[in-house]
């Protein structure tokens, strides 16, 4: 497996595509001790039961405008939940939250994330399986890609593939002292508007505010059965995501479909 890996930048940044794994996931190394069950498996749905979730073929939007999460949503942690209208959790140890949609290789994912703590930690999980999250403290067994926001308590922006400290991810190190924002590390209670892109099926772009933070390709690129699933995930860190949008990318020229919306 090749795996490609680009930052585009407006000037010179501390970037690294090679860099050593930390340890611990996107928490720190003394929380291990601290986790309790986050070692060690964490609950998961039946095996095959994200074969049956309908196939997304128009756009598709949540609001998280009600009490309860619904019946859209896998939860594989009871830390997710409605809070305010978003999608929040705390403590969800890399057991995450998979939207109840079959997704297309193709297509566009928009979602508003907002850290609630100097943590940061925002993390987005693209093209898994629906089913599964950590089984242990390191996630380094995803079946997705990995988006990871002010993770390693706001020191890093990450796009990985299946690992979160793979040594071949893209990586954009935070600075505070840039006069690049995109390095800037994530504020408590900003919203940030997240826009990851997959147009032929191997090519993975993340905006972030529009602009581009980091792009991967992938030459055996995760799709198909058991990479069509969009999730949200969270170690420790206080996070919170609203206003999500995913639109599969039809052909040109296909007829625009209005989006359906969340139950």
């Amino acid at each position: 497996m090749a795996l490609s890996l680009l930052a585009l930048v407006a000037a010179p940044l501390a970037l690294c595509a090679g860099c050593v794994a930390e340890g611990p996931p996107t928490g720190t190394a003394g929380r291990d001790a601290e986790s309790g069950d986050r070692g060690g498996p964490g609950p998961s749905s039946a095996p095959d039961e994200q074969a049956s979730d309908p196939v997304l073929v128009e756009p598709f939007e949540d609001d998280f405008d009600r009490a309860e999460l619904g019946p859209d949503w896998r939860a594989l942690s009871p830390a997710w939940r409605i809070e305010n209208g978003r999608l929040c959790a705390r403590g969800a140890g890399n057991r995450g939250v998979w939207l109840r949609r079959t997704i297309p290789a193709s297509a566009r994912i928009e979602v508003t994330a907002i850290a609630q703590s100097e943590d940061g930690d925002l993390k987005v999980e693209l093209w898994g399986d629906g089913a599964s999250g950590a089984t242990r403290a390191t996630y380094d067994d995803a079946t997705s890609y990995l988006a990871i926001f002010g993770g390693w308590r706001n020191q890093r922006h990450v796009l990985a593939r299946r690992d979160e400290h793979a040594t071949d991810r893209a990586e954009m190190l935070v600075d505070p002292r840039s006069d690049d924002p995109r390095q800037h590390p994530v504020a408590v209670g900003q919203p940030h508007r997240f826009t990851f892109e997959r147009r032929d099926g191997r090519t993975l772009r993340w905006e972030v505010d529009g602009a581009l933070l980091l792009e991967i390709v992938d030459d055996a690129p995760l799709r198909g059965a058991g990479h069509d699933h969009l999730g949200f995930n969270d170690w420790d860190a206080p996070v919170c995501f609203d206003d999500l949008r995913v639109e599969p990318l039809a052909p040109r020229g296909a007829p625009h479909r209005s989006p359906s919306r969340a139950n």
